[in-house]
Order: structure tokens, then C-alpha cells, then sequence
């Protein structure tokens, strides 16, 4: 499993304001490209983002749904790209003080030909886009993101 961590300057309420917003995350996910519809229900459990992963025009189209959500500390998701496979993602939030947080994404290959690629190469791979995912998470809340119903 991939971790990575970053110190975000901005509450935790409004780290998770982010995720909370399906269509938020092709401006988060490194890789996502296009956002196309979010249930009504996101970030609910059984929710998902249909979304187009990779450059144009070799996009894949896929969804990404809540496996499970404690907000605002948890979000975990089924991320899939087939045919490259589906991985859990899992972001945790842990205050810091009222006005930081750290946040921890966990990454894990599940299904597909992604799972069968080792772990050290996997790290090496998904370490660097999972950081930059963190970093452009970061910049949203700090730089006041306010979601589409606010």
C-alpha cells in the first residue's frame, strides 16, 4: 500500500469540503480529466463521480464510488480505470490546531493487471501522483474553495 502525508494550512472542515464535492476532484486527482456527473448523494456510501481518466483523446471512462465516509476525518474510495484496474483510495484528515491538518492518503492496487505489479514499483509510480494530489488538494482549501451549493 502507498502512503503519503502532507500538513495542510487550512481547517479540517474545509479539507473535507473538498472531497465532499464529487465535482472538485478532476481539479485534486492527478489523472482525472473530465468530470461528466456526481450523484446527488456524493460523498455518501454507494455514491459516484463518472469521470474520464488519462490525456484526450485516449480517455478512459469510469466511476469512482464511497466505500465508506466519516466525515470530516475519512473518505475511502473504489477508483476505477479499466482496463487498467481499480484501487481503494483512502484520505484521512487529523486536526492539527483549528486551523491545519494533516492529511494521509493510502492507496492500494485491488483488481485488474495494477495489482499484480509489486509493491516497490507500485510506490515509485503512484508516490509522486498521490503527493501532487495532496499538494492540489492543499491548494483548493487554502486558497478558499467553495463548492458548487455553497
Amino acid at each position: 500500500m502507498v502512503q503519503v502525508t502532507r500538513t495542510i494550512h487550512a481547517p479540517i472542515d474545509d479539507v473535507f469540503a473538498v472531497l465532499a464535492d464529487g465535482w472538485s476532484y478532476a481539479s485534486w486527482v492527478v489523472g482525472a480529466s473530465h468530470i461528466r456527473d456526481v450523484d446527488d448523494t456524493w460523498p455518501a456510501v454507494g455514491a459516484r463521480i463518472h469521470h474520464s481518466v488519462g490525456p484526450w483523446p485516449c480517455t478512459i471512462q469510469d466511476t469512482t464510488s464511497v466505500s465508506s465516509v466519516d466525515a470530516p476525518h475519512s473518505i475511502e474510495l473504489d477508483a476505477r480505470a479499466w482496463p487498467i484496474g481499480a484501487a481503494v483510495v483512502r484520505v484521512e484528515l487529523r486536526a492539527i490546531d483549528s486551523m491545519s491538518c494533516e492529511a494521509v492518503m493510502f492507496e492500494r492496487a485491488v483488481r485488474g493487471p495494477g495489482r499484480l505489479i509489486p509493491d516497490a514499483i507500485e510506490s515509485l509510480l503512484l508516490g509522486p501522483r498521490n503527493r501532487e494530489s495532496l499538494s492540489r488538494l492543499a491548494d483548493l482549501a487554502q486558497g478558499g474553495y467553495r463548492c458548487a451549493n455553497d
